[in-house]
């Protein structure tokens, strides 16, 4: 379970940043999350919730913001959403498009006493 890992590595950045602009107590993380991040959602608020234990982001509510998966093909030029990594074109049908976005994970703001 990387989500885990994932969420003991967010639990720094914002114990990091509590330092930094003296805030003690988180209420609420916003997170975007990439479809094609290889995240699973439940996992990760499964995970946040434990790893937030004795920080100062402990009883924060997670929000997930979703990202859409979205590729760039490389033999027409289109560019088109994205389910998987491996989607092909869906106006040539030629090889797997190349992604453009939709692989972030990121702490986007929080909102803090």
């Amino acid at each position: 379970m990387h989500e885990l890992s994932l969420a003991e590595s967010a639990i720094a950045l914002i114990e990091d940043a509590g330092r930094r602009e003296s805030f003690h107590r988180v209420r609420v993380v916003r997170m975007e999350i990439g479809a094609l991040s290889c995240v699973e959602p439940e996992a990760l608020r499964f995970a946040f919730e434990s790893a937030s234990h004795g920080s100062c982001a402990e009883g924060a509510r997670l929000d997930i913001l979703p990202i859409p998966g979205e590729g760039e093909c490389a033999a027409c030029g289109i560019r088109a959403e994205m389910e998987t990594a491996y989607d092909l074109c869906p106006q040539c049908e030629s090889r797997p498009l190349k992604v453009v976005r939709g692989t972030e994970m990121r702490v986007k703001d929080l909102d803090v006493e």
